[in-house]
């Protein structure tokens, strides 16, 4: 993993895809870590007879310790996933290695996480493949970071951009402390997107581009400069406002196909004899997701056949489109110095001085 600031020049290095860069295994990064009997300096999800889940890593002499007993971690080195271990109290524990949607749910995060419903279907709706080019502006915490890496492999290319450095720090921390190792597809850049996207990417060249922030429709016109024609614009926002003002700029671009949005929801059901039944609680709204593609360089986009409800475009004041959107516009609270350096010490990476 390259990383660069807001002073360098951050370009894409000629070994981006250099097949040496792949595991000492020989394996894609991160997949040794995934199989086989379990090692130290291996995560491990130990859970309870309530289906309470705790994450530990392997160290020499560590234990586990709860106020039912303690688990030496030795005796988790060197057996399969899939193993029930004893306390010394002998209350049992099933041990299997965390998945990654167990990893991005309790990693140490500055910025809230991507949850993993919304990083699938960003995934999945957004097409992203094995050796896809991907922009991703907006890095938070890391969480869709991981879900990209896996998607485009080590032969892919996901190239980050995020504003605030002390993010970039936690979701750094959180990547590699995935993979194991930086990861040989990932380049990070500390800066804002619509400056640092054209050092990145050749115009055209762009497979897709992921927009998380609070104001996607400023960074339309560089996204589209660097999507190639076909290529996948997919943007992450929170409330209905921002969708509705970034729908109509998608339009507006010109560049753009006929833009689609949704949201998903997700609902356990409890299972237990004939007692079969949604659960009482679900995870709902979380966000929206909007996407579009690219259309080639002077084609006008098809015109809209659909007649809009009287009313819908309200011509905006000057004060709308020039105001600055914030994290309390929006509901949320922004995030504390604090969290932030209790993020950083929690993946490895203190502050600075």
């Amino acid at each position: 993993m390259t990383t660069t600031d807001e002073t360098s020049e951050p370009t894409v290095p000629d070994d981006a895809h250099d097949p040496r860069l792949r595991d000492e295994t020989g394996e894609p990064t991160g997949a040794a870590g995934r199989r086989g009997p379990f090692r130290l300096g291996d995560r491990v999800q130990l859970t309870d007879t309530k289906g309470h889940p705790f994450t530990i890593t392997l160290e020499e002499g560590g234990a586990f310790h709860t106020h039912k007993g303690f688990v030496p971690h030795a005796d988790l080195v060197g057996r399969p996933e899939g193993t029930v271990v004893r306390t010394t109290y002998g209350v049992e524990y099933l041990a299997l290695r965390p998945l990654l949607s167990d990893y991005v749910v309790s990693m140490p995060r500055g910025a809230a996480v991507v949850y993993p419903k919304d990083a699938a279907q960003v995934v999945t709706m957004a097409d992203v493949f094995p050796g896809a080019r991907v922009v991703e502006a907006g890095v938070g915490s890391g969480a869709l970071t991981t879900y990209l890496l896996r998607a485009v492999g080590d032969h892919g290319l996901v190239h980050s951009v995020e504003r605030r450095a002390d993010f970039a720090a936690v979701a750094q921390g959180n990547v590699e402390g995935y993979f194991g190792a930086p990861h040989p597809a990932w380049r990070l850049t500390v800066g804002d997107l619509a400056d640092a996207l054209p050092g990145i990417a050749e115009p055209g060249t762009v497979d897709r581009v992921v927009l998380d922030m609070l104001a996607p429709w400023e960074n339309l016109a560089v996204a589209a400069d660097a999507l190639a024609p076909g290529g996948v614009l997919c943007c992450y926002v929170a409330t209905a406002t921002q969708l509705s003002r970034l729908a109509e700029a998608v339009r507006d671009e010109g560049r753009f196909t006929e833009p689609t949005a949704w949201e998903s929801m997700v609902r356990t059901w409890h299972l237990e004899g004939l007692a079969v039944r949604p659960d009482h609680r679900m995870v709902g709204h979380t966000g929206f997701l909007l996407t579009t593609r690219r259309l080639a360089d002077g084609v006008e986009p098809p015109v809209r056949k659909r007649r809009p409800a009287p009313g819908a475009y309200p011509v905006p004041s000057a004060t709308e489109d020039d105001a600055v959107w914030t994290e309390e516009d929006f509901g949320d609270a922004p995030v504390s110095p604090k969290k932030i350096r209790r993020a950083r010490r929690a993946v490895g990476r203190p502050p600075e001085g």
